[in-house]
């Protein structure tokens, strides 16, 4: 079971391309906050990126760097340069017309491809948004990575027929490649989130049997006895590295699963309940209730209201 591959499917966590920039000189940009995460993606010179609290960082030619859903940050050409604020409505023209965003002054010295990846709302499972500061991935570190990197920058440079799909499948591509490079170079980052728990090989084979097999019956033990550990063991491993218990995650993914079917399909409540692992529709909407506050008819009827 792929879990980070089911994970990203059901939590719709989709990218599109931003805006391309193209700077020299003395430029900066401050970024509000954005609902989804955005990776900013340097194909030629140097960008430093600055986040409140935090040592600007350095991001090179080659290099990506994934800021977290609602960070507000800024892009610039140097450590200490000041920061003015983002013109929406020239970005805008400039991700409709597909030309460049121009900053700063010639000759062009920095060029810097803006992804942004969202996730359903309806998806409480986190994969993006555990992702708590700045995450920076070197060329250096990853040959396959940086040679993506070169891909979607020369699908940009020279657009033809079917560019767009493309450009779509290596945004989607280079998440992936991202994610696969900082669990593989950062492992002093990775504890106490969604994705670092997949470095641990209790936690991703007790999340690929849930994910695998949402409707079984799973408790604790059951989980443990399938992983070959104690109890106690996974217990101890899966609050360490997600900060919830096994029982409380099956919860949060049938949830999930079930959201997500409420608000795409027709199928009546009593067909999703068995579904997604309770026994009775009266289980399933007492659980439904508790996490959503609401009953799953109506939620459904809100969501599509």
């Amino acid at each position: 079971m792929d879990v980070l591959a089911e994970v990203l499917r059901v939590s719709g966590a989709r990218g599109g391309l931003g805006v391309v920039l193209k700077a020299g000189g003395t430029w900066g940009l401050w970024l509000d906050s954005y609902p989804g995460a955005a990776l900013h993606v340097v194909s030629r010179g140097t960008m430093w990126l600055h986040v409140t609290g935090e040592e600007p960082l350095e991001v090179r030619a080659g290099d990506a760097v994934l800021v977290s859903p609602g960070t507000a940050h800024g892009i610039a050409g140097g450590a200490s340069v000041t920061m003015g604020s983002c013109d929406r409505e020239a970005a805008a023209r400039s991700f409709a017309d597909g030309r460049a965003l121009r900053l700063g002054s010639a000759p062009v010295q920095t060029e810097v491809i803006v992804l942004h990846y969202e996730q359903d709302p309806e998806v409480r499972t986190p994969v993006l948004t555990s992702l708590a500061r700045p995450i920076h991935v070197a060329a250096r570190e990853n040959a396959q990575l940086a040679r993506t990197v070169g891909l979607l920058a020369a699908e940009l440079a020279q657009p033809q027929i079917g560019t767009t799909a493309a450009v779509n499948s290596v945004v989607d591509l280079l998440l992936v490649q991202f994610v696969r490079a900082w669990l593989a170079r950062h492992p002093q980052e990775r504890s106490g989130s969604w994705l670092g728990a997949m470095r641990d090989p209790v936690v991703r084979d007790a999340l690929a049997c849930v994910h695998a097999q949402p409707e079984h019956p799973w408790t604790t033990e059951a989980l443990a006895a399938a992983t070959n550990v104690s109890r106690a063991t996974l217990s101890r491993r899966f609050r360490s590295a997600l900060g919830q218990t096994p029982g409380a995650y099956v919860t949060q993914w049938r949830i999930d699963l079930a959201s997500v079917r409420l608000r795409d399909t027709d199928e009546p409540v009593e067909s999703i309940s068995g579904a997604v692992g309770y026994g009775s529709p009266h289980a399933f909407s007492r659980a439904f209730r508790r996490a959503r506050g609401t009953a799953p008819g109506e939620y459904r009827s809100r969501l599509r209201r």
